[in-house]
């Protein structure tokens, strides 16, 4: 009869352990920045509701759409980081570009903003662009090289 019973040993004698470590970097691939992960997708959310956290929805009609269609963009972004890292990393250059348009939406979009709108679309704006850089710079340093 055949010794089923649990043993603890190393996994170092199991003869594909080194094929299982193999394939073990290879599912968590492209997963260096999923810290940045969910800092994106609250900044996403935030950018979404600022317009009723703010209280400027009927100062500011058109950035209250604006803001609430960027940070969907950015949400949809956290989430397609998250689900598929090695596909959607080479899109954090998108970060980046939302976080300069947020910078200058206000005096595009928006009819004479006042100080606190500003302030709340420049800060967005630059921790989506520092948080796009970051990805950036992390899924070119992760990737193959040819």
């Amino acid at each position: 009869m055949a010794n089923v019973s649990p043993t603890r040993g190393d996994i170092t004698t199991h003869p594909d352990a080194s094929e299982m470590r193999e394939r073990y970097a290879r599912m968590l691939g492209g997963r260096d920045v999923a810290l940045v992960d969910g800092p994106v997708f609250l900044l996403g959310l935030y950018c979404a509701v600022s317009p009723w956290i703010l209280h400027y929805t009927a100062s500011q009609p058109a950035l209250m759409t604006h803001n609430l269609i960027v940070g969907i963009a950015i949400g949809l972004l956290a989430l397609g980081f998250t689900a598929a890292p090695a596909r959607m990393y080479g899109l954090s250059w998108a970060m980046c570009a939302l976080g300069v348009w947020m910078i200058v939406a206000p005096w595009i979009v928006g009819e004479s903003p006042d100080a606190g709108v500003v302030v709340n679309n420049i800060v967005i704006g630059a921790l989506a662009l520092v948080l796009g850089l970051m990805c950036t710079a992390t899924a070119a340093r992760s990737a193959p090289r040819p």
